[in-house]
Formats: structure tokens, C-alpha cells, sequence
């Protein structure tokens, strides 16, 4: 198999066993973790990733082959082989075009569309006071705001599983798209679940820099480096190699804090990419998305080289499970970037994700198909079980006055956690950021109590309390490892471990 430069949102698994190993990649792993990895975590997901890989490309999806058949094979940062399959710079889409196709193929499965997720079902909505020493919480389901009827709706599970994605919308640059509001870390922190380790954020170093673009930054992939492409400063220089042996494809930690320093050093809101001195028709071929999107804003990557800036691309920490995908909620799983377990430590190494991804929701099918079979898990309707799962009372509410209400809070999360709680952070910073959410807190609890829901309202809702999470974890943590940089703490502390809340 020939290497290749590596592609975005690959996958990662060991392929080519003449030159790489499961234990390549697991020593990999934890060394881009920084001593919080869980090594069984990593040794399942390395292991097993396998049969994953092979049971997607059986349901259809591609990946890039070279002439001969065999499968092109990319290398990131921090990995010490070549083993990212790729399909073009959409690797991610491929696969999920796959699983839906396959999942179209079983008629039994109903996916419910236009609805968006307000809340876990648990002992709370019954009636019960539930706290985080509550033995036994149970998850019954959820309420659902359905788009089309403007209703709350309950849908009753015996068993459910969350894989609501990461939370990078509460950064005003992020690689995310708009969805990624962390619904479902809020709802379990709500529902008085164990999160962890959310003071993990992992910036990409290198995210298109358009000026007043917020939201979602276009990702130009670390494989663009991979190929070849230098980051220098607004003078010109090539200034990797003054932070890391490893240049431009050191791990993205030591990247995005490199950059950061630069523009710093320098006063400048971005650095540059450097691609033209690299062969054009490969980078066509193997970044059309890219060329496309440069195109657009009138940069030819042959002749210009390419503004880019750290954006906030994904969240370590998260819901506490464990190998099997349990939170700490009873019949409640959580799979894929919301759940924290155990695979990435203090920082993910590169297309880790989707490995993690479907390793877990592979297991969590298995272990939820086992409490079936073995009549552990009492199926069957809630009513049928004897709990009265009430309607949803919206009684006393009003539709909201303005909208502005909702906008400029989400703006200012976003202030907040962009200038307090970014790459290199402080105590001082953290004590205002703690400080200002508090009081959009409540602000918008009181809207909520108030004002009939909307979409809106749900994920301002849930961006504060994950913004509050960040910075609460990050505020115990009195070191600096992976992703958490405080200069007032500068170097590691053994004794630190996982910070759950």
C-alpha cells in the first residue's frame, strides 16, 4: 500500500500490518492523551475498530484505492504510521451516507424528522426530587418539540442512546456546524448525570480565516500539512519548527498553542498556510472541497497562501461512560463525541473519532440486545410498567416578545468562551467567565420559565450550561495538560486525574 498525504475526518485503524500494529497505534494514542487515557478503552477501540471498518465497507461506503486496488493510506498528526482511509476531503459524509442507506434497508427502523430534543424523561418528571446521590435515576424516554405542530411531545424508550455530537457552537470560531450546541451533555448534567473532563477542548489549527465569519469556519484538514503545506507567520517564516521537532504536523495541542503565540507575537487575527510550492494536480485531486472553497474567496492556493486560525473542533470530555457505553443513568447510553469514555484522555489523536463512534455504538447495541435477551430489562410501554409519564405542562407561558433577547445572549456565550476560556487560559479569565455566565444563566432560566420553547431557547439553554461545565472543569484542574493550557499552572501534575461533575 502506498502512502499518501492524509485526508480529513479519516479513519484511523491499523491496516497495513507489514509496517504498523495494534500497539503502535495504542502507544500513539496515549501519548496524544497525556496520562488520562483509559489504556482497556483504547486497547478495545484499536482492536475492534477493525470489524467496524469492514462492516461499513459491506453496507457500501468508499474509500480512495490506489490504481493496483489497494486502499490509499493517510498520515496525521501524532500518528507514527500511515493508516487514515479517506474518501476524497469528505470522508465523514461517505460513511454517513452508508449508514443511512443501510439503515433505509430495515423497515423496522422509523426515524422521527422535525423534532427537536428538550429533555430526558426521568424520576424528576414524576415527581420525585432527584439529586446526583439519587440512587437508581432511570432514563424513560424524552420530550420532543415538534417542528412542524409547535407541540411537546413525549416519546417513552425502554432504551435510549444519545449521540448529539460536540458543543463547538459555544465558541464564536468553530469547525462545528450550527446543530453542534451540546444538547446532550446539558440534558444529563440536567437529568444530575456524571459529565467529565469538559475543560478538554480540542482547537484544529487551522480553520479558514474569513474576517466576520462566526459560527462555522470552513476546516482546512491537517492532511493539507501532511502533504506538505508550511504554516508561516504574517513575515514569512516558517515558524513550527521554533515549538516542535515535528514541525507542522505535531499534534494539534502544540500546533494550535504555536499559532496562537505567533499571531500574538506578531498582533495579527490569523497566520497562513503555505501550499505553492506543492503539486496542483494532486491537491486538486485530493482536496477538491477545498480548492473550491479558497476559489470562492478568491485565494488560488498556486499562487496565495491561505489565511487560517485555531477554531474550536471538538470536545474530549463529556457524558461518563463506561466500556459497554453505560452513563450513569440507568437504560440511557451515549456514543460518539457527547460521551467521555476514556478513549482520548486530555487530547484526541487525529480520526480517533470516528472509530470511537461506531465501536460504541456497536457495543451499546450489544449490550442493549443482551439486557433484552436476558429479560433484565423489563420491555414494554411505560404505562404497561405502571409509570405515568406525564404530558408536558407549558401552562403560564407566553410566546417571547423578541427574539433579540435570545440572539444576544448567544453572542455573548460565545464573547465569553472565545476571550476567557480559549487555547491558553488563566485563573483570572476563568473567574470572570464563571461570572458573566451566571448571570445569562439566569436571565435565560427566567425566559425559560416564562416564554413558550423554541429551538432557540433550548440550545442558548444548553450552550450556557455546557459553557459553565468547560469552565467550572477547568477551573479544578491546577495544572496544564493536552488541551488545558493555564499559564498560572504551566506544567503537569500526576496527582491530577479526571474531573467529573
Amino acid at each position: 500500500m502506498k502512502p499518501i498525504p492524509n485526508m480529513p475526518r479519516g479513519y484511523s485503524r491499523v491496516w497495513d500490518s507489514d509496517n504498523d500494529s495494534f500497539e503502535k497505534h495504542i502507544e500513539d494514542t496515549l501519548i496524544a492523551g497525556d496520562g488520562l487515557c483509559n489504556r482497556n478503552v483504547v486497547e478495545i477501540v484499536v482492536k475492534e475498530g477493525v470489524e467496524r471498518i469492514r462492516e461499513i465497507i459491506e453496507w457500501g461506503a468508499s474509500f480512495d484505492k490506489e490504481e493496483d486496488g489497494d486502499y490509499k493510506l493517510g498520515k496525521e498528526g501524532g500518528h507514527s504510521e500511515y493508516r487514515i482511509l479517506h474518501h476524497k476531503d469528505v470522508t465523514g459524509k461517505e460513511m454517513e451516507r452508508a449508514l443511512l442507506a443501510e439503515v433505509d434497508r430495515h423497515k423496522n427502523i422509523e426515524i422521527i424528522k422535525h423534532c427537536f430534543v428538550v429533555d430526558l424523561i426521568t424520576q424528576h418528571h414524576l415527581g420525585y426530587l432527584v439529586t446526583k446521590s439519587t440512587p437508581n435515576i432511570t432514563c424513560y424516554g424524552v420530550y420532543v418539540l415538534n417542528h412542524k405542530t409547535n407541540q411537546i411531545e413525549k416519546v417513552l424508550a425502554d432504551i435510549t442512546l444519545l449521540a448529539t455530537g460536540g458543543n463547538g457552537q459555544v465558541y464564536r470560531s468553530t469547525t462545528n456546524p450550527f446543530i453542534a450546541t451540546g444538547d446532550g451533555v446539558a440534558m444529563v448534567y440536567r437529568a444530575k448525570g456524571r459529565i467529565e473532563n469538559m475543560e478538554f477542548i480540542q482547537f484544529h489549527p487551522t480553520a479558514l480565516y474569513e474576517p466576520g465569519v462566526r459560527g462555522q469556519s470552513f476546516l482546512i484538514t491537517e492532511a493539507v500539512r501532511g502533504d506538505g503545506g508550511i504554516l508561516r507567520n504574517k513575515n514569512g517564516e516558517a515558524f513550527m519548527e521554533r515549538y516542535d521537532s515535528r514541525k507542522d504536523l505535531a499534534p494539534r495541542d502544540i500546533v494550535a498553542r504555536a499559532i496562537d503565540s505567533e499571531m500574538k507575537i506578531t498582533g495579527t487575527e490569523h497566520v497562513f498556510l503555505d501550499c505553492r510550492h506543492m503539486d496542483q494536480k494532486n491537491f486538486l485531486e485530493h482536496f477538491p472541497n477545498i480548492y473550491e472553497k479558497c476559489k470562492s474567496i478568491g485565494i488560488d492556493v498556486a499562487k496565495h497562501m491561505i489565511p487560517v486560525a485555531p477554531a474550536a473542533h471538538y470536545s474530549c470530555g463529556g457524558i461518563q461512560t463506561d466500556e459497554w457505553g453505560h452513563t450513569s443513568i440507568k437504560n440511557l447510553y451515549a456514543a460518539g463525541e457527547c460521551a467521555s469514555t476514556g478513549l482520548h484522555g486530555a487530547n484526541r489523536l487525529a480520526s480517533n473519532s470516528l472509530l470511537e463512534a461506531m465501536v460504541f455504538a456497536h457495543r451499546c447495541f450489544l449490550d442493549a440486545q443482551e439486557k433484552i435477551k436476558s429479560g433484565t430489562l423489563n420491555v414494554g410501554t411505560q404505562e404497561q410498567n405502571g409509570i405515568k409519564v406525564p404530558d408536558w405542562n407549558e401552562a403560564g407561558t407566553t410566546q417571547p416578545k423578541e427574539m433579540i433577547l435570545i440572539t444576544q445572549s448567544l453572542k455573548e456565550v460565545q464573547q465569553i468562551m472565545s476571550d476567557y476560556v480559549g487555547i491558553v487560559r488563566t485563573d483570572v479569565r476563568l473567574e470572570r467567565a464563571i461570572k458573566r455566565l451566571d448571570l445569562l444563566w439566569m436571565e435565560t432560566e427566567a425566559l425559560y420559565e416564562t416564554t413558550t420553547l423554541s429551538p432557540q431557547l433550548c440550545e442558548l439553554r444548553n450552550m450556557i450550561t455546557v459553557s459553565y461545565l468547560i469552565v467550572k472543569c477547568a477551573m479544578f484542574r491546577k495544572e496544564s495538560r493536552g488541551l488545558h493550557f493555564n499559564t498560572d499552572y504551566p506544567n503537569k501534575s500526576s496527582l491530577v486525574q479526571n474531573i467529573v461533575l
